[in-house]
């Protein structure tokens, strides 16, 4: 039984903030001398501390420094364990006096956790009042598997309701901001670790993907993610919004301030197996690849044309592989229309019951009002909606998707599977095996990091990167760029490009006053791009994302950015 009134849900969220705050109260303001650990990768932190130059617990007061200047900033923080954390450096500084041994590849370590992840007597709550102060009784599989690396988890970071969306808030802790524009949504469901990684607030952090979780936050705050595919780490211990849901894998995986710290955290994590058999026992693999690349690549996703930063972003990245001598292609990606029915046919099936139950008594967040409002209108009201889109609108890419936005039967659920498969394929032969591609480098989004609420009105621009989502395909996000009032406003020969798929969503980013591509409000955040590889290629795409990252050169991400933009 619910234990709390339709108005005291305003309590549980208060109290659990006033806890936060309590925590917080420890961290000392960042001191200047602070900053050599602050710009230090993840994996420069573990050599200094191997060759006695650094302790963990220096380097963890800075970073809980720099976590609540973070959270200051942009509200991205949930659980906090600095008290814990403070033990847990002062036994690894211990044990490195004693042996003179590292404990582990991640030794000394501040690392984040998105709040799904399960941690040892904190609690889980992903913005739910109805999960508030109920602790974790055991660490998930990946938490675990850091402390045994030496690894140090610190603070927990803050999701959207129902994780479903891809702005940063929900009833209990409010909104994530980015760290570049107060006024712009960090991205989601990942945003705080995108947040709190993008300002040095953590060395190194964990998130989870099921329609584009690690790669836009990515995107909007500058950093680098891997989104793996399914069975390369484990998700136990790790809380799910759709509890029972198989047919769109949810993956767990790393984000961080360069390629070199995903690397480390996918060797960390790889492979290990949990008592669930979970994830495939495929160590890290080491892989040569060869000198020149092939690489495809695209500007418009098939459904919406892509903003003139998301274009740049991909085709400065193009330029730069060529400038290598690689060779990049140009091509078409096929059915992103049926990638979008899949997706919403099968995350809606149940009609969104086992999605929204934990909100309980919590005010729902307008942000899900698109999710919502297909499963919940009569069967008759939606047809007429969608007649009236297709033939009065003449958006016949909105009408398909208000029809796929409805509950079905296990019938109707199982064809969409079989659907999904027959696309897999599609994609494999029509792709991969046609063109014969090393890696694929996509937007992943249409345009950059949005005003706050925007995405009550265009979540379907999300299939940029939930396409490969349905395909299971591994994925790393790259930062290549920033937007630029001058080089990314629409021009004429922008705008006399065909419309691609759908004109109310292209009128309501691209058209009038109220726009919400704004290159002027936009400048200065951070756009980049996807590097996709083929199924069970997680490592060559760390190592195409070494090579994308090469190329690109110097330009203003990586550790110390935010302060030197700041």
């Amino acid at each position: 039984m619910w234990p709390f009134s339709s108005s005291s849900w305003k309590a549980v969220a208060q109290q659990k903030v006033d806890e936060r705050a309590k925590a917080l109260q420890t961290a000392l303001p960042t001191s200047p001398e602070q900053s050599v650990f602050l710009v230090a990768s993840a994996s420069e932190i573990v050599k200094r501390i191997e060759a006695g130059e650094w302790t963990a617990s220096e380097v963890l007061e800075a970073y809980i420094s720099r976590a609540a200047l973070a959270q200051q900033t942009t509200n991205c923080l949930t659980e906090v364990l600095f008290d814990e954390a403070r033990v847990h450096a002062q036994a690894l500084d211990e044990h490195m006096r004693c042996t003179k041994k590292l404990k582990g590849p991640l030794h000394g370590v501040p690392v984040s956790f998105k709040d799904i992840f399960d941690i040892s007597g904190y609690d889980s709550s992903m913005g739910h009042t109805s999960e508030a102060h109920k602790p974790a009784q055991e660490d998930a599989e990946l938490v675990r598997l850091v402390r045994e690396a030496g690894g140090i988890p610190f603070v927990k970071t803050n999701v959207p309701q129902t994780l479903m969306f891809f702005e940063c808030v929900n009833p209990t802790w409010g909104r994530t901001l980015n760290p570049y524009s107060a006024d712009h949504t960090s991205g989601g469901s990942s945003g705080g670790e995108g947040a709190l990684l993008a300002m040095d607030g953590s060395a190194l952090g964990w998130g989870s993907d099921i329609g584009g979780s690690l790669r836009i936050p990515a995107s909007f705050c500058g950093i680098y993610s891997l989104k793996p595919g399914h069975g390369r780490l484990s998700t136990g211990g790790a809380k799910e919004n759709m509890p029972g849901f198989d047919a769109v894998k949810t993956v767990v995986g790393p984000m961080g301030r360069s390629v070199a710290d995903i690397e480390l955290a996918c060797r960390v994590g790889f492979g290990q197996e949990s008592e669930n058999y979970d994830p495939a026992p495929i160590p890290y693999r080491n892989v040569k690849l060869r000198e020149k690349l092939k690489f495809g690549y695209y500007v418009n996703d098939g459904f919406i044309r892509s903003s003139p930063a998301s274009r740049r972003a991909v085709l400065e990245t193009v330029e730069a592989l060529r400038r290598e001598g690689h060779e990049c292609v140009e091509f078409a990606i096929p059915d992103m229309l049926k990638a979008i029915n899949i997706f919403l046919s099968l995350t809606l099936a149940d009609g969104n019951k086992t999605l929204f139950s934990p909100i309980r008594q919590d005010p729902r967040q307008p942000e899900l009002t698109t999710m919502a409002i297909g499963p919940e209108m009569y069967d008759w009201t939606r047809s007429l909606i969608t007649w009236a889109l297709r033939n009065v609108m003449g958006d016949a890419a909105i009408a398909d998707i208000m029809s796929a936005c409805k509950p079905t039967t296990v019938n109707e659920f199982w064809s969409v599977i079989d659907q999904q498969k027959a696309f897999i394929r599609k994609i494999n032969k029509e792709v991969w095996e046609k063109y014969e591609f090393d890696g694929i480098i996509a937007p992943v989004l249409p345009i950059p990091p949005l005003p706050h609420q925007s995405v009550m009105y265009i979540a379907s621009i999300a299939c940029a990167s939930f396409f490969y989502n349905v395909a299971d395909s591994p994925v790393g996000t790259v930062p290549v760029t920033r937007v630029n009032p001058e080089l990314d406003g629409l021009t004429d020969e922008w705008r006399n490009q065909p419309i691609v798929s759908s004109p109310m969503l292209e009128g309501l980013l691209y058209k009038g006053d109220k726009a919400i591509y704004n290159v002027e409000k936009m400048s200065g955040l951070p756009v980049g791009v996807q590097v996709v590889g083929r199924k069970w290629g997680e490592e060559k795409v760390v190592e195409m994302m070494k090579v994308v990252d090469g190329a690109l050169g110097k330009r203003g991400f990586g550790p110390g950015c935010w302060e030197a933009k700041a």
